[in-house]
């Protein structure tokens, strides 16, 4: 008889050790691809929100006979709830002549200096979002460098300009 003989078949470690390499080497040119695009998808959400805002806060100013709502004084609150027409209450009806609310929440800014308060609002850029009451305008804060911010593709031709939708925080 013939002594079979049993071959012991499977990987030898080098070749797990090349799988191993090459899949490495794969995660690190993928991983950074994906970490670009969820700051991307902020960076478009953030655009997306400041339209709205101020899409909503012409709205506001609308129903309001030309005055913008100050909400560096009052905050969120006054976008948020329903409130009394300028013209209802100046002719001393209050019986149901509420306008808005304008917002659902308070919009949170993905890129604030304080992630505490990404809803903070003020007329300077020590908050979330700086606001001007005369003219309506809102822009984001963001605490980005400036290479960091052209790579989120936050500048645009957008950032630092004093008409901009974006800011760097100082």
């Amino acid at each position: 008889m013939l002594a079979s003989k049993q071959v012991a078949r499977g990987f030898t470690l080098v070749e797990i050790l090349i799988v191993v390499v090459i899949l490495g080497i794969l995660a690190a040119i993928v991983i950074p691809q994906f970490t670009s695009a969820s700051e991307s998808a902020k960076s478009s959400s953030l655009v997306t929100q400041i339209q709205t805002i101020r899409s909503q806060l012409e709205l506001a100013q609308v129903q309001h006979n030309g005055s913008y709502p100050d909400l560096v004084a009052d905050g969120w609150d006054v976008m948020t709830t329903e409130t009394e027409s300028v013209a209802a209450y100046t002719a001393g009806d209050a019986s149901g002549n509420e306008v808005g609310p304008y917002l659902q929440q308070a919009p949170g800014n993905p890129f604030a200096a304080d992630p505490n308060d990404p809803t903070g609002l003020a007329a300077d850029d020590s908050e979330a979002w700086n606001y001007n009451n005369a003219t309506g305008m809102i822009r984001a804060v963001v605490d980005l460098t400036a290479a960091q911010a052209t790579s989120f593709g936050l500048a645009q031709g957008l950032v630092g300009d004093a008409l901009g939708d974006v800011i760097l925080a100082p």
